[in-house]
């Protein structure tokens, strides 16, 4: 029997995402740089959701109220990232399965159900912090009220429709070229307001107070919840399987290491952009005494006073639209492969990214109304708590998985990788189960 198929309940029936599986080519016996060339943009599409707009609001909130000191949260979140990213992409380049695919082979059909509703509220929860994001953008940049951004929103159903239809490496450069525009933008905010080198790396080192102290405590589960993203382990098993890698043992190991390397490069990036906003919300607001502002607009309207420069608000307002129109890019492609690959039900892709903006867009735009700027922040903050507490549902199935040793062959995790996977877990649980308790009570 094919390695693919061993100790699963049920066989798959399917590729994940089959118009675009094994369509990018990968050259046979070709140097390191040529053949890693071909791996390069799954990485990126990941990356970007670690750098939407929820992650915006959670570390601006950290950075003007706490300084520099939730730095490290930053970093452990995205080594977190780094490793469970790399467990995505070994399972769907090693099982032939994405994690929805995987899921629906191995559990029952009421655990699969179950979890299949779980992730696509944690595909709400991101496409809502989207709209919100790049409503909130529109009106910075073009004065748009945000109900008028909030709707607006809703067109980008058909610019990804045209993408789609032109490949999906236009995808792949389209987000990249996003992705630079924002590291340059923020490049240069870095620049202007001259953050202490001394306290940046202070804080990059884990401080018992972000335990202790349960505002802290608040805003590092959020700046987890908004790293590390479930719809990312979902959209990464499946897209590494565009590429037409060798379907044998050393053609999976060949694009597992390549695939790594374009992951883990990708999300340094993502790492250099989250720690950035932060860095930037603790220079201009903290040490200035504006350690109120913990919103999006808050931050566009003091950083051109604070830094007293011009563009500083302006770049600021155009990497966010940038943030914002990227992680619609991958939202979309992480719910067409939840549905498909839970469900084995195929829609058209506009279809079902109608549904799934027309989901955000209703609580985003009543909120919009009854509450105006301040409700939509604070509803941005929320999206990414929701997420956090979703992330647990995705993680535990990702590495048990992985450490199956039927299921995985000679690619499943050496043992120093199980427990380091299953400790992640564990620490991921555990911070969830506590926000929990502190909500409820």
């Amino acid at each position: 029997m094919d390695t693919e198929q061993k100790g699963w309940r049920q066989h798959n029936e399917t590729n994940s995402l089959a118009d675009v599986h094994s369509s990018v080519q990968v050259p046979v016996g070709a140097g390191f740089f040529k053949t890693l060339k071909a791996y390069l943009g799954p990485g990126l599409m990941v990356a970007v959701g670690y750098m939407d707009p929820g992650n915006w609001a959670t570390d601006i909130a950290g950075g003007a109220q706490f300084g520099y000191r939730l730095l490290s949260v930053v970093l452990i979140s995205n080594l977190f990232a780094i490793l469970l990213q790399h467990l995505a992409l070994k399972l769907g380049i090693a099982t032939g399965r994405d994690l929805a695919q995987a899921c629906r082979d191995h559990y029952s059909h009421p655990v699969a159900f179950g979890l299949w509703l779980l992730a696509e509220i944690a595909i709400a929860a991101t496409d809502l912090a989207e709209v919100i994001g790049s409503a909130i953008a529109l009106n910075l940049l073009f004065g748009l009220p945000l109900t008028i951004g909030i709707l607006i929103t809703v067109l980008d159903v058909l610019l990804l429709l045209f993408l789609q239809n032109k490949g999906f490496q236009l995808i792949e450069r389209i987000v990249a070229s996003l992705i630079f525009l924002i590291v340059a933008c923020f490049g240069y905010e870095l620049l202007v307001s001259q953050p202490s080198v001394r306290d940046i790396v202070d804080g990059l080192l884990p401080r018992p107070e972000i335990v202790t102290n349960p505002g802290m405590l608040y805003i590092a589960i959020g700046i987890l919840g908004a790293t590390v993203m479930p719809h990312n382990l979902y959209l990464h098993s499946s897209i590494v399987q565009t590429r037409d890698f060798g379907r044998d043992n050393a053609g999976r190991k060949s694009a597992i290491k390549f695939a790594t390397i374009d992951s883990t490069v990708s999300l340094f990036l993502a790492f250099f952009i989250n720690a950035a906003i932060l860095i930037l919300a603790a220079a201009a607001f903290h040490t200035t005494g504006n350690q109120q502002v913990a919103d999006i607009t808050d931050a566009y309207h003091l950083l051109e006073p604070i830094l007293g420069v011009k563009m500083a608000g302006i770049l600021f307002a155009v990497a966010l639209l940038a943030s914002g129109q990227n992680s619609t890019l991958t939202g979309t492609l992480a719910g067409q492969i939840v549905m498909e690959g839970f469900l084995h039900l195929q829609i058209k892709p506009w279809l079902r990214r109608l549904i799934t903006r027309l989901v955000a867009v209703v609580p985003a735009l009543v909120v919009a109304i009854l509450y105006g700027e301040q409700g939509t922040s604070e509803l941005l903050v929320l999206s990414q708590v929701i997420l956090s507490l979703q992330l647990s549902f995705a993680v535990v199935p990702l590495v048990k998985f992985t450490c199956d040793k039927v299921k995985m062959g000679p690619f499943v995790n050496p043992a120093w990788m199980k427990s380091l996977s299953w400790l992640v877990a564990v620490v991921i649980i555990t911070l969830n189960l506590y926000l929990l308790w502190d909500t409820l009570l």
